[in-house]
């Protein structure tokens, strides 16, 4: 509500306000324009003393709606209601004649502890997932099979060198009841003429009677930017960023004299 006071410390008179001139358009221009009914709630008496006047401005009702409606929708927003920071799901694509990649990291695991501290409990890993060709530019994600790289696989493939080749070996059930049963064998092996590498997945699946097999050319620069993207997110699938972020300068000396075996010394102390 906007309130507008009119004061005045002399009494006013007949000779000092002249209700005539309120009609006059040229003189009181925003009195005129108000119409009958708005001319109604304004009184004067020009012998009693100074009166107050209030006028209600709609804009102020607008811009509380406004505000009102921005405050509620802001609070119903799912990061505010989840109450939790939002999360970024990111990939990389390489797409060929016989078959597409999509090459995705996946955040290691924390458990915490009575401490109050967290330890890690599953590292980290990267997914790639190998879908054949259905047409011309078009791929079969139904038939797509998938291969989880290590930390220490990935470390393999980025040190590998344009004439180098690798051989990884999955079953997903070692150990247990069906090993055997599901075979995975990842080979990465360059290209005749050294331009890049084939990247061939085989799957063998006697429980779904699954016997596939998908490769894809990978080029040198598109091998480049897989090892480089590979590098970057290493320490990030060991969480080592989580450690590297919960340490401050003044925790360090703390750390090590309540548990002298993580001192910097401890390999002349044992």
């Amino acid at each position: 509500m906007l309130q507008l006071q009119l004061l005045s410390s002399p009494p006013l008179t007949p000779q000092t306000l002249n209700l005539n001139s309120i009609s006059n358009p040229k003189l009181f221009p925003s009195f005129s324009s108000l119409n009958s009914s708005q001319t109604r709630s304004f009184k004067f008496n020009p012998l009693s003393k100074p009166s107050k006047f209030s006028l209600k401005c709609r804009q102020s009702e607008y811009f509380d709606q406004k505000q009102r409606f921005n405050d509620s929708s802001s609070s119903t927003s799912p990061s505010s209601l989840a109450g939790l920071p939002a999360r970024f799901y990111v990939g990389h694509s390489i797409y060929k004649g016989k078959a597409a990649l999509t090459v995705e990291p996946r955040a290691p695991e924390f458990v915490p502890l009575d401490s109050g501290a967290f330890k890690i409990s599953r590292e980290g890993f990267v997914l790639l997932q190998f879908a054949p060709a259905a047409g011309v530019r078009q791929y079969d994600w139904s038939r797509k099979q998938v291969f989880s790289l290590s930390v220490t696989e990935i470390g393999t493939l980025i040190s590998l060198g344009m004439r180098e080749s690798c051989e990884f070996f999955h079953d997903p059930f070692k150990g247990k009841s069906d090993e055997g049963k599901v075979r995975k064998v990842l080979k990465v092996e360059p290209l005749p003429d050294g331009s890049g590498h084939f990247f061939n997945l085989g799957v063998q699946n006697k429980l779904l009677n699954v016997d596939e097999n998908v490769y894809i050319p990978i080029t040198r620069g598109e091998f480049t930017v897989l090892k480089s993207a590979f590098s970057f997110i290493l320490p990030y699938l060991l969480g080592w960023h989580a450690f590297a972020n919960s340490t401050k300068p003044d925790d360090t000396s703390r750390a090590n004299n309540a548990n002298p075996r993580y001192g910097g010394d401890y390999e002349w102390t044992m």
